[in-house]
């Protein structure tokens, strides 16, 4: 399966985050060519910050294997990995990270920084960026647009209650 066909499989774990009201963030892991892990965001509904899509997916990965070491393991995500969660794959030993939008505020695979990169560590992880990156990242602008309208929304109808409330 091409590394678009996992991407999409990411994208459709994003949704699952989207429903629940979490960033959509949806990440897939793969062994030889079989997927055999998921996750997506949960860290307000766990009230967990290490609930990332990356790290659910690392940690159902590492629970079907037996191990928490997830060699030839590739991690495919729809927004590049922050610190935390490359870092997770690292001490993971995953052979590959795949992921789709970069992410100029936290990206840790060379839009911030690149942790990967770092010939120091004793582990060295292949990263492929940009895979759907029009898609992935259409995916989250329209996540925010469509919380920002909310949000505005519920301030317009409290201002209209505010003014409409009798004795004010």
């Amino acid at each position: 399966m091409p590394d678009n066909a996992f991407m999409q499989l990411a994208l459709e774990q994003a949704q699952h985050a989207w429903d629940l009201g979490e960033v959509p963030v949806g990440a897939v892991v793969v062994k030889d060519g079989v997927v055999i892990a998921t996750g997506y965001n949960q860290p307000i509904g766990r009230h967990d910050p290490t609930a990332h899509a990356e790290i659910m997916a690392l940690r159902a990965a590492a629970e079907k294997l037996g191990n928490y070491r997830l060699p030839g393991c590739e991690l495919y995500v729809t927004l590049e990995p922050c610190v935390m969660c490359a870092g997770a794959m690292l001490h993971a030993r995953v052979a590959r990270v795949v992921f789709g939008a970069g992410d100029p505020k936290t990206g840790a695979c060379g839009s911030v920084l690149n942790l990967f990169a770092q010939e120091q560590l004793n582990h060295q992880t292949e990263i492929a960026g940009g895979v759907m990156a029009e898609e992935c990242g259409t995916f989250l602008k329209r996540f925010f647009a469509e919380r920002r309208s909310a949000q505005a929304a519920a301030r317009l109808a409290a201002q209209a209650a505010t003014t409409a409330a009798p004795g004010r």
